[in-house]
């Protein structure tokens, strides 16, 4: 049974920047598309990046593109989430999520569809 550990987040100033980590233990990550998704307090869920199992495919909320970075560290079996020049509106508690199923595109997963397993959670706090 796949579980997902997740490190970081926090408070911190707008513009300034956290790393989140995305972690199993006993099973191979890059068996997986990896994504991170968060939820803001009254607001749904959304997918914030998604990444797939060999790393060469990426999807990025709109909102995110260009501040945010996914990445894979395959010897540390880790999946990250560079978050800079961060914004009030950022602030949610984050979750990464797997899923196996090959035919799951990283933009199916994003969109929530077929997820394997969830993080706990982590809470990003944005604000002066």
């Amino acid at each position: 049974q796949l579980q997902l550990v997740q490190s970081g987040g926090g408070l911190v100033l707008p513009g300034e920047s956290l790393r989140l980590s995305c972690s199993a233990s006993g099973v191979r990550l890059d068996y997986y598309a990896i994504g991170w998704f968060r939820q803001a307090p009254g607001k749904e869920r959304e997918g914030v990046s998604c990444i797939s199992r060999s790393g060469r495919t990426f999807e990025y909320a709109a909102s995110v593109k260009g501040r945010f970075t996914i990445s894979r560290d395959n010897a540390n079996n880790a999946v990250y989430l560079q978050m800079n020049s961060l914004k009030p509106e950022d602030t949610a508690v984050y979750y990464c999520a797997a899923v196996k199923d090959f035919t799951v595109s990283v933009r199916a997963l994003c969109a929530g569809n077929a997820v394997d397993a969830w993080g706990q959670g982590t809470l990003v706090t944005v604000s002066s």
